[in-house]
């Protein structure tokens, strides 16, 4: 189902909270809504989901518009962050839950149910309570009990940020694949980068209420629109356009007093062997070790900090020579 925001404000305690907000979510769509808190996100996600009202614009699922419309009547599901399971119900109960609400037959409800559960691999946990479970088994019911009602729009706010960093990109991976397999049109609010470029089809970058830009991942990381979504979506470095780094790479000329910026991402700097391959003189002055790879930042002798991504460990007070290719120089004017 194509979901439609258009001009949408929310205003709490005369500030707004979400300001003149367009958006269009096609149908079977995996939709991120990223950016840091109190960005206004969640607040969107709430008008969509019936739970406030806009002040003004529009919401729209297909051709019904759903201003007024109740959220017990939009046939969306929402997983939130705290799973919030039922602790007195085991785990089928709380999945079949939704169903019984919607009066299902019971041979149905439990062909549901039981399948529901296969789909998140947790049918040899059915009739254990929550309380006994791990997190990333309680966000699987959490999931699987949202699935199992067939919404027109799943919602999912924040479901990862209570896991731990393992567990964490082990649920990617699961809601990458039970949204692969249901093509249901997805709303997911999230602070996380990662969780948005690994997962999305779209992303919106959002910073005080409004959204800054929307775009696949590719396209968000690669040409960001302006400083804010080029730092918050990644490492990037920035640095004035009239400094003379800016000039050393050869960045567009500009006037004195221009706030112009130019950036580029760590992993675009290629570290040259020596002074006949060119580049430009600096010194390592921080190291930091990932395992898969290795950040160091370099001090130009003008002074500039810059962040390098590389697989081989520098260690501090090394000498090198770096430059960008001008095909990775961003501009912003």
């Amino acid at each position: 189902m194509k979901i439609e925001l258009l001009n949408l404000t929310k205003t709490f305690d005369g500030s707004p909270v979400v300001n003149d907000v367009s958006l269009t979510v096609a149908s079977g769509e995996l939709f991120f809504l990223l950016g840091p808190s109190g960005c206004g996100k969640t607040t969107l996600l709430r008008m969509v989901a019936g739970f406030y009202e806009p002040d003004a614009g529009t919401i729209r699922f297909g051709e019904r518009t759903m201003n007024g419309v109740p959220a017990h009547d939009r046939n969306t599901a929402l997983v939130f962050q705290n799973y919030a399971l039922w602790p007195h119900l085991t785990v089928y109960e709380n999945v079949a839950y939704g169903l019984r609400l919607r009066k299902v037959p019971e041979p149905e409800l439990d062909q549901r149910v039981t399948a529901a559960l296969a789909q998140v691999r947790m049918t040899e946990q059915r009739e254990r309570k929550p309380g006994s479970l791990s997190g990333g088994q309680q966000q699987r019911v959490a999931l699987a009990r949202a699935a199992v009602v067939r919404p027109d729009l799943l919602l999912l706010d924040e479901p990862l940020s209570n896991l731990d960093a393992r567990l964490r990109v082990e649920m990617r991976e699961e809601i990458a694949r039970l949204h692969r397999a249901a093509a249901t049109t997805s709303l997911y609010v999230t602070h996380d980068q990662e969780e948005a470029l690994s997962l999305a089809d779209r992303i919106a970058v959002m910073d005080g209420g409004k959204v800054l830009q929307v775009g696949t991942p590719l396209e968000i990381y690669h040409h960001p629109a302006n400083p804010f979504v080029a730092r918050f979506i990644g490492e990037m470095n920035l640095f004035p356009a009239t400094g003379p780094l800016a000039h050393a790479l050869g960045a567009p000329a500009v006037g004195p007093d221009s706030q112009a910026q130019i950036g580029f991402r760590p992993e675009r700097v290629i570290l040259v062997p020596n002074a006949e391959s060119g580049g430009h003189p600096a010194r390592v002055i921080g190291a930091t070790f990932f395992g898969s790879r290795n950040q160091i930042v370099l001090r130009t002798p003008q002074g500039e900090e810059i962040k390098v991504a590389t697989p081989d460990y520098l260690g501090e007070g090394t000498e090198v020579r770096f430059t960008v290719p001008p095909e990775h120089l961003l501009f912003f004017p």
